[in-house]
C-alpha cells in the first residue's frame, strides 16, 4: 500500500474545504426524510431531496415495507438470475410495464446499475451510442463499458444531434440515450424532435426517467407519456429512490429487448436483487401516486410559486421547467459559502460546483416535494435571497 497510499494522501481538497468551513457534503441527518429534517439537533427545511412526491414518510409505504420483511425477510441472499427473484419482484415489474406502456420491465437493485448494465450491452463494436453531454453519470459509465462508438452532442441541441446521426453508418445500431428531466438543470429533453430524428435516421431511443416519474405525464408516468410518445420510445428507465420512496431501478421495453437484457446484463446477473421491503415500498408508492393526482398537482403548484419567486428576486434559473430549480451562482466559493450559510439559517440545498460542472455554470440545486407548503417555499426564497445578497451574488 506504500506507493498507493502516498499518492492518495496528496488528495487534500476536502480537508482544505473543511478548514475553510465550506465543506457541504455528507451532512448527517438525524431524522426521517421529510420537508423538515434534523441536523445537529436543529430543524432544517429540506430543499435538497429527490423525494418529489414526499412519500418516504407515508404511513402506507412504511407499513408495506414492514409487512414485506415479516413475510420475506430482510434480503434475498442472491441475484435475480439465480435464487433472488420473488413473486413481489415479478408483480412490481408488471405494474411498472403497465405504468410506462411497455410489454415488459426488469428490476435492478439500484438505478445506477440499470444504466450501467443496459447501456453497456445494447450496441456492439460497429454500432453507436449518442448521448446528450449532460446525461447522468450512470449513462456515461455504461457507455464506457460498451464496445460501441460513443458520440456526444450539445445539451438538448437537435441540430448537434442530427450532425452526429449523419456520420453513423446506415446499417449500424444507433441508440440515442437522454435524461427525460435533466437532474441539475431541471429542463426536459426535446423528445418530440429526438423521436423525429430517430425515425429519420433509423435510430432507437432510450429515456432515463429517474427525475420524470411521479412528475411528468398522466399519473406521473414519465416523459414519453407527457409528450404522447410512449410507443415511439424504445426503452424507458426509472429509479425508485426518488418519487417511489425506496431503492432500486428498472428498465422497460418490448419483451424481446427485456429477454436479451435479462440474460446478458452483468449488473443484474451478478448483483443481489432489491430487498423485499424496497420492492413493497415501490408498490405502495405506485398505489398512492395513481390514486392521488392532487399530490402531483400540488408539486407543480409549488414549482410555479418557487420559479416565480426566484425570478422576481433576480436569480438566474436557466431553462428549468420542473421541480428541480437551478440557482446559477457562477462562482464555486460563493456557492459553497451560500450552502453553508443557508444550512446555519435552517435551509438545506445542494451545491453543484466544478469539476462536476464548469466553474461558470456552478449552481445551487433547489428541489421541491409534493409535501412542501406554500409557507415553507416562501420562507426558503426569502432566506436564500437574503443570504445571496449578503454574499454579493444578488444586488
Amino acid at each position: 500500500m506504500g506507493i498507493l497510499k502516498n499518492k492518495l494522501s496528496d488528495y487534500d481538497a476536502p480537508q482544505k474545504a473543511m478548514q475553510a468551513g465550506i465543506y457541504p457534503y455528507f451532512r448527517e441527518i438525524q431524522s426521517d426524510q421529510d420537508t423538515v429534517v434534523e441536523i445537529n439537533g436543529k430543524d432544517v427545511m429540506m430543499f435538497g431531496s429527490n423525494s418529489y412526491l414526499g412519500l418516504t414518510c407515508h404511513p402506507k409505504v412504511k407499513e408495506a415495507a414492514k409487512a414485506a420483511i415479516d413475510k420475506y425477510g430482510t434480503g434475498c441472499a442472491g441475484s435475480r438470475f439465480l435464487n433472488g427473484t420473488l413473486d413481489l419482484h415479478t408483480h412490481l415489474e408488471e405494474r411498472l410495464a403497465k405504468l410506462v406502456h411497455k410489454e415488459g420491465a426488469l428490476c435492478y437493485s439500484t438505478g445506477f446499475q440499470v444504466n450501467l448494465g443496459v447501456v453497456s450491452i445494447l450496441a456492439g463494436r460497429h454500432d453507436y451510442l449518442l448521448l446528450d453531454e449532460l446525461d447522468h453519470a450512470s449513462i456515461i459509465e455504461g457507455s464506457r463499458l460498451s464496445f460501441s462508438k460513443v458520440l456526444k452532442f450539445a445539451h438538448n441541441d437537435m441540430a448537434a444531434l442530427e450532425s452526429k446521426l449523419k456520420v453513423c453508418h446506415k446499417e449500424s445500431i444507433k441508440l440515442i440515450v437522454v435524461d427525460g428531466v435533466f437532474s441539475m438543470e431541471g429542463d426536459i429533453a426535446n423528445l418530440p424532435e429526438i423521436v423525429r430524428l430517430a425515425e429519420k435516421y433509423k435510430a432507437s431511443v432510450m429515456v432515463d426517467d429517474a427525475h420524470s416519474l411521479g412528475v411528468l405525464g398522466k399519473n406521473g408516468s414519465g416523459t414519453a407519456a407527457h409528450f404522447g410518445l410512449s410507443d415511439k420510445v424504445d426503452l424507458i428507465m426509472g429509479t425508485f429512490s426518488k418519487s417511489f420512496a425506496s431503492l432500486g431501478g428498472f428498465i422497460a421495453a418490448d419483451k424481446e429487448v427485456i429477454n436479451f437484457i435479462k440474460h446478458n446484463s452483468r449488473s443484474l446477473i451478478f448483483s443481489a436483487s432489491m430487498t423485499p421491503a424496497s420492492a413493497a415500498a415501490v408498490l405502495a408508492s405506485l398505489d398512492i401516486m395513481e390514486s392521488e393526482p392532487e399530490r402531483i398537482q400540488h408539486l407543480w403548484d409549488m414549482t410555479a410559486l418557487a420559479l416565480e419567486g426566484f425570478k422576481a428576486a433576480g436569480f438566474d434559473t436557466g431553462k428549468s421547467e420542473t421541480p428541480i430549480i437551478p440557482l446559477f451562482i457562477r462562482d464555486d466559493i460563493k456557492a459553497l459559502k451560500l450552502t453553508m450559510n443557508l444550512l446555519e439559517d435552517g435551509v438545506f440545498v445542494n451545491p453543484v460546483v466544478s469539476p462536476a460542472v464548469p466553474k461558470e455554470d456552478c449552481l445551487i440545486r433547489y428541489s421541491l416535494m409534493a409535501t412542501h407548503t406554500r409557507e415553507q417555499v416562501e420562507t426558503s426564497i426569502e432566506k436564500i435571497t437574503k443570504a445571496s445578497k449578503a454574499l454579493g451574488i444578488l444586488k
